[in-house]
């Protein structure tokens, strides 16, 4: 009964219930502890897997709509450990030789991930809205002294990515570290730094957020 109480409360409060209920009751045929928004369109529940709770386009800024569609369309793996949240009017491809690993982390709205590769972000991590995680260019620049680098990003725990950064492929972010707003990010930081810019650098270390 206590969960049922759960379920009439959460869906009451959503844009559209009976939608998104229905949604969420088609993921969990494929995904346990699934919630999914009622204008989130996601491809490839069976290569979702879930050891926590996942919500879909169900969180969202103040400035967005009830109605801004959320697409999730994962080819390849996309592995949820502890509670993560995938913002509302995100849009998220996971190709399908990639590997997305989610470890009770929060990615704000209005974010464009797009993951050939692989990509991790680590417990307590959250990324604002409006940023994009790109972990391939599509193309090859050819240049001499040009050093090749896995491509795979790896965004550590605690870590802070303000709003409208770009994080390119071949990142790595030392855990508790800060990205300040609009920072384009490529290479490899420390743990416990701000990083700024662009091209991004450190600008503090030994830096705390809360």
């Amino acid at each position: 009964m206590p969960k049922t109480r759960e379920f009439i409360r959460f869906f009451g409060g959503q844009t559209n219930p009976l939608l998104c209920l229905a949604r969420t009751l088609r993921a969990r045929a494929s995904v346990s502890n699934c919630y999914v928004h009622a204008y989130a369109h996601v491809a490839g529940y069976s290569n979702i897997s879930v050891a926590g709770e996942l919500k879909i386009g169900i969180r969202a800024p103040g400035f967005q709509s009830g109605k801004d569609q959320t697409l999730l369309h994962v080819r390849g793996k996309l592995m949820i450990e502890g509670n993560v949240s995938i913002g509302r009017g995100s849009r998220v491809e996971i190709g399908e030789e990639a590997v997305c690993l989610l470890a009770d982390c929060n990615l704000n709205g209005a974010s464009d991930l797009v993951i050939r590769h692989g990509l991790t972000i680590g417990e307590g991590s959250t990324v604002s809205w409006g940023c994009q995680i790109l972990d391939d260019d599509w193309h090859i620049l050819d240049y001499a002294g040009r050093r090749p680098r896995d491509p795979k990003i790896i965004i550590g725990k605690r870590v802070w990515i303000g709003s409208r950064a770009l994080i390119n492929k071949g990142v790595q972010i030392g855990d508790g570290s800060v990205v300040a707003a609009g920072a384009v990010v490529s290479g490899v930081f420390p743990a416990g730094v701000l990083i700024a810019g662009n091209p991004a650098r450190v600008i503090r270390e030994n830096v705390t957020w809360s």
